[in-house]
């Protein structure tokens, strides 16, 4: 089984906690993925879901703007957690010393931690070399995607046959539009490397709708520029499902525990 808990989604800061294991006398394992919080803030919303820092395996950096990072070089030389990124990644961080902990992920590569696997792969968004996850225990796949603009046909190919995902819901395109935004910020989120309007989003998974398709958490949701309910109607329309189907990661507070069987 796998389990998913998002601890924050949005501009203010991103993290999901992926578990997996802990049935059967094996041990549970836990990747973070996105560390875009504050220590303390960090530990609190873990504790909330009853997993302490030092119980995290490894934390996975998707990408390296400010809202995904937060943290996670004092997390990780603190707890001596291992890191994954892409290289580009860390170059554009500046190359920050992680003292052996650091980890380079590439397209392709899975990374093993045990109880699952999690699966990287390039997405098209404006930083250097952004990745996001797949993870799968053999039996059950979840999608985690994030911040980009458009869906490539590689990024649909990772998404087949998930049986739960999380998928960035940024914005409603009129409200954007309408919005007091400055005409270069409007170009840069609606861009084809920018963030996904709910529009795009639904289009999305129509193209990786299947039978097994249990949960879909709306994620990434902007503040000024859309609505919960805006998103969970486009969402839910393309699946076929009623609204309440749709769950919406909260800013600050995420979304409960998710269980995938």
């Amino acid at each position: 089984m796998l389990r998913f808990r998002n601890l924050a989604s949005g501009s203010t800061g991103n993290a999901t906690l992926v578990e997996g294991g802990g049935a059967g006398g094996q041990p549970a394992r836990r990747l973070l993925v996105d560390c875009g919080l504050g220590i303390r803030q960090l530990e609190w919303r873990l504790g909330a879901a009853g997993v302490a820092l030092d119980q995290l395996d490894a934390v996975f950096i998707t990408h390296e703007h400010s809202d995904h990072i937060g943290c996670v070089q004092k997390l990780a030389l603190r707890h001596r957690v291992p890191v994954w990124m892409s290289q580009d990644t860390h170059e554009a961080l500046g190359s920050p010393d992680f003292d052996g902990l650091l980890r380079f992920a590439r397209d392709g590569e899975a990374i093993d931690l045990g109880a699952f696997e999690a699966h990287p792969f390039t997405v098209p968004h404006d930083a250097r070399e952004p990745l996001h996850l797949r993870c799968s225990d053999g039996a059950t796949r979840i999608g985690l995607l994030t911040d980009l603009g458009h869906a490539s046909e590689h990024v649909l190919e990772q998404l087949q046959g998930c049986h739960a995902l999380l998928l960035e819901s940024n914005h409603d395109a009129d409200m954007l539009q309408a919005s007091a935004y400055p005409a270069f910020l409007k170009r840069r989120i609606s861009g084809r490397l920018g963030h996904l309007p709910n529009h795009v989003a639904a289009t999305i998974l129509g193209a990786v709708r299947h039978g097994g398709l249990q949960r879909v958490v709306a994620a990434h949701l902007s503040a000024q520029n859309n609505r919960p309910e805006l998103a969970r109607a486009a969402l839910a329309d393309a699946l076929g499902w009623p609204a309440e189907g749709i769950d919406v990661a909260h800013p600050r507070e995420g979304t409960g525990w998710i269980e995938v069987r």
